[in-house]
C-alpha cells in the first residue's frame, strides 16, 4: 500500500526519551485479564468409598461409563450411558464426579416437533468428551430435567442430529441496504460452498471466511444475520475468554465469535464445517478421560 508518509517519520535521532512532545497526559496500559477459567480433576475431591456404597446404580453407570470411554475414539458416534432408574442421591453423586467443563450447549427443537417446547441442555463434564444431557421443558437451567443421561464423544448426538437440511442459499440481494458493503459477495461465497457439498452428497472440504480481516459493515453484519438465520444449537466455549458457536438455518454453516477475558470480540468467523473444531474434544483429551476414569472406577473398586 502507498503512502506519502516516510517510514520512519523523522531521523532515528528523532526517536526515544524525550523526542516526543509532553503534554502532561498520563499514559495507561490496557488493563490484563485478571483469571481464565479452569477446573479440579483431583481425586482427593470426591467422596470416600465408604460414604457411597449403597449408591450401586450410580457405580454401575461409571462402570458403563469407563468401559464406553476406553473404547471410544474420535470421529465415532457418540455413546449413549443411561441413568434410569437412579435416585436423586444417585444422580447427585454421579453430578459431583462429572463437575462442570469448559463447554455448553443448547440445542432447540426443530419448529415442526412434536414437544416445540422441549430442548436439550448439554454441559461437558471436567473429564473432556463426557457430557451431560438434560432434556428439559423451556430454557431454565434450574428446571427439573425431563430426562437425563451421559454421553461419551467428541461431540454430543444432538449437535449432529440437529444439523439442517438445507443447501440453497439464495444470493438475489435485490436493493441493498444502505451501507451494504460485502455481504452479498459474501453470501455467493457461502452459497457456493454449500452448492458444492449438496453436490457431494452432504459432505465437503471445510470452509473459513474470516470476517474481522474483511472490510465488512455493521450493516453487511445485519445482512448477513438476517440472510443466514438462527440454527438450533448454541455452544460456548469457556477457556480464556469465551468462544461462542451459533449454527444457522444452512446444513453446516456456523457463527463463531470470540471474546477475550474482558468480553470484546476479537475474532468472529463464518465457518462451513459439519461441526467447528473448536468444540470438538481431542482424541488425547478422550484418552486423559478414560484414564480418569479408570482411577475413578479403582477408587471406588468397580
Amino acid at each position: 500500500m502507498s503512502s506519502d508518509v516516510p517510514i520512519p517519520p523523522r531521523p532515528l535521532g528523532g526517536i526515544g526519551p524525550g523526542s516526543q512532545p509532553d503534554d502532561g497526559e498520563e499514559f495507561s496500559f490496557m488493563q490484563m485479564p485478571r483469571g481464565m477459567f479452569r477446573h479440579d480433576l483431583e481425586l482427593g475431591s470426591l467422596p470416600e468409598p465408604e460414604d457411597v456404597a449403597n449408591l450401586r446404580n450410580a457405580l454401575e453407570v461409571v462402570g458403563r461409563l469407563r468401559d464406553a470411554t476406553a473404547s471410544y475414539r474420535c470421529g465415532e458416534s457418540a455413546v449413549r450411558v443411561d441413568m434410569d432408574g437412579l435416585s436423586r442421591a444417585e444422580l447427585d453423586f454421579i453430578a459431583q464426579l462429572m463437575g462442570e467443563g469448559e463447554v455448553s450447549i443448547r440445542v432447540e427443537p426443530a419448529p415442526d416437533a412434536g414437544a416445540p417446547d422441549e430442548m436439550l441442555m448439554i454441559q461437558e463434564s471436567v473429564m473432556t468428551g463426557i457430557w451431560q444431557v438434560r432434556r428439559t421443558r423451556g430454557d431454565d437451567p434450574s428446571a427439573a430435567a425431563l430426562e437425563e443421561w451421559l454421553e461419551v464423544g467428541d461431540i454430543p448426538s444432538a449437535v449432529m442430529q440437529s444439523r439442517p437440511d438445507a443447501f440453497d442459499l439464495p444470493t438475489d440481494a435485490g436493493p441493498l441496504p444502505e451501507g451494504v458493503m460485502t455481504a452479498p459477495a459474501l453470501l455467493t461465497e457461502i452459497a457456493d460452498h454449500l452448492l458444492k457439498r449438496k453436490l457431494s452428497g452432504g459432505e465437503g472440504e471445510p470452509h473459513e471466511i474470516n470476517l474481522t480481516l474483511l472490510p465488512v459493515t455493521d450493516a453487511d453484519l445485519i445482512m448477513l444475520g438476517e440472510r443466514l438465520g438462527v440454527g438450533p444449537v448454541t455452544i460456548l466455549s469457556r477457556g480464556y475468554g469465551n468462544c461462542r458457536i451459533g449454527s444457522t438455518k444452512y446444513r453446516d454453516v456456523w457463527w463463531i465469535k470470540f471474546y477475550n477475558s474482558q468480553d470484546a470480540l476479537i475474532l468472529n468467523t463464518i465457518q462451513i464445517v459439519a461441526v467447528p473444531e473448536v468444540a470438538l474434544a481431542a482424541p488425547e483429551d478422550i484418552e486423559a478421560s478414560a484414564e480418569r476414569l479408570a482411577e475413578i472406577a479403582e477408587l471406588y473398586g468397580i
